[in-house]
């Protein structure tokens, strides 16, 4: 029979005390004394959890852990927060940095791959610290945090990068930090002529969602278009507080995704990701990516393979609304970017038609027009001749090159 958390361990505190999200953060789990005395843990458990701390520190709210069913082992919410032994194996494959984000920073803090947008880490501290963290290497250890100085030269470098065109803050936890290092953030960006989209990614709505005030809403509106990027893995997480918390983002014109990883044993089956991708669109929150599990070290134990995202892919295309279906990505290791997978529905093709299957399986014939010319007369518009107009593959479509060579793909 599993304990209700709340009503048990914090039955003294007060609603007020619960909304507040300081008393979250000053009241979070972070040690094995503390957790031990809330959610009952077998002795290997207990040992895996203090081989952990040498390696990546735990840190749970009060709100994420009192959504944990104590009755079940494999709680989605338990294996998501509390540490394992299973962190200290180390695949032969397996890298600290697997998206290559360091290679990529022209300055401090920001990462650079794709031509028009940005990636700017302005914090490595989280309110809680996720076990399959792709981040691992500087999360929760203090010494990447945003100042003056590096705000200054982030700047800087997109003053001189007129092709950026969309900022996205991440971290850590951008919401970790009190609103006014954000909006200070926040208007430095707006203040750069180019920067059209601002957005935050941020999973303080799953793991913390008081931490999404009145306050911040009307303070980060301010600097719209800015769009918020969430992470729920699992239909457990979408309680009331979360649905409050997106409602108020919702009502305040922020535009939200959802970036969910694909975990082994948490939400590795298509019945679990259509209630979720279900429960965050009647919450108006888009399903955007679900994520292949990174080459992190430690984190093995949470990777399913990539033909389970393709089946699951396979099991939502046409058995629910396209508004539901995500796009399944590899963030593929040494700095490759995002590359979308997907169950192979174009069969084959000639110049002049093509084969294609459905969902259910019926294949049909789209046949291709006579003329295959297309030229649009207000193209030159829209090109501003400053910028580098393709790169990557798309030297290859528009004729530029025979032969891709890796320096073609350079920003």
């Amino acid at each position: 029979m599993s304990i209700n958390i709340k009503e048990t361990y914090y039955k003294d505190i007060t609603d007020e005390q619960w909304n507040d999200y300081k008393w979250q953060f000053k009241n979070r789990v972070k040690t094995l004394k503390e957790l031990e005395q809330i959610i009952p843990l077998t002795e290997e458990e207990k040992e895996g959890i203090k081989k952990s701390f040498k390696d990546f520190k735990m840190a749970i709210t009060p709100h994420y852990l009192s959504l944990i069913n104590t009755a079940n082992p494999m709680d989605p919410i338990k294996l998501q927060s509390v540490p394992q032994d299973k962190e200290f194996y180390t695949g032969p494959f397996d890298l600290d940095d697997p998206l290559g984000e360091d290679h990529d920073m022209p300055v401090p803090n920001l990462v650079h791959r794709y031509p028009d947008r940005v990636l700017f880490l302005i914090t490595d501290q989280c309110s809680m610290y996720c076990r399959f963290c792709t981040r691992k290497r500087i999360v929760s250890d203090g010494s990447h945090q945003v100042d003056k100085t590096i705000l200054s030269q982030v700047v800087e470098y997109l003053h001189a990068h007129k092709e950026v065109r969309d900022v996205i803050i991440s971290g850590g936890d951008p919401l970790f930090m009190e609103d006014e290092k954000i909006e200070e953030v926040l208007k430095a960006l707006r203040e750069v002529p180019h920067i059209e989209i601002i957005r935050i990614g941020s999973r303080m709505p799953v793991v913390c969602p008081q931490r999404i005030t009145d306050d911040f809403v009307n303070m980060a509106k301010k600097y719209h278009p800015v769009y918020f990027n969430t992470h729920f893995n699992h239909p457990f997480e979408l309680e009331k507080d979360a649905e409050i918390a997106l409602a108020k983002l919702a009502d305040n014109g922020f535009v939200i995704g959802n970036q969910s990883v694909l975990l082994k044993n948490i939400n590795s089956d298509t019945v679990i990701m259509k209630a979720l991708m279900h429960k965050l669109l009647k919450n108006r929150v888009r399903p955007y990516y679900i994520y292949q599990c990174d080459l992190t070290s430690g984190i093995e134990h949470f990777r399913a393979p990539v033909s389970k995202g393709i089946e699951i892919m396979e099991e939502l295309r046409g058995h629910t609304s396209g508004l539901a279906v995500p796009v399944f990505v590899i963030d593929a290791p040494n700095g490759g970017g995002k590359v979308p997978i997907q169950p192979n529905y174009l069969l084959t093709q000639s110049p002049d038609k093509v084969i294609i299957r459905n969902y259910e399986g019926m294949v049909s014939t789209y046949i291709e027009p006579e003329d295959r010319n297309c030229k649009c007369s207000t193209s030159a518009q829209f090109q501003d001749p400053s910028k580098k107009s393709n790169v990557g593959v798309a030297n290859l479509l528009n004729g530029e090159h025979m032969s891709l060579y890796p320096h073609y793909t350079d920003k």
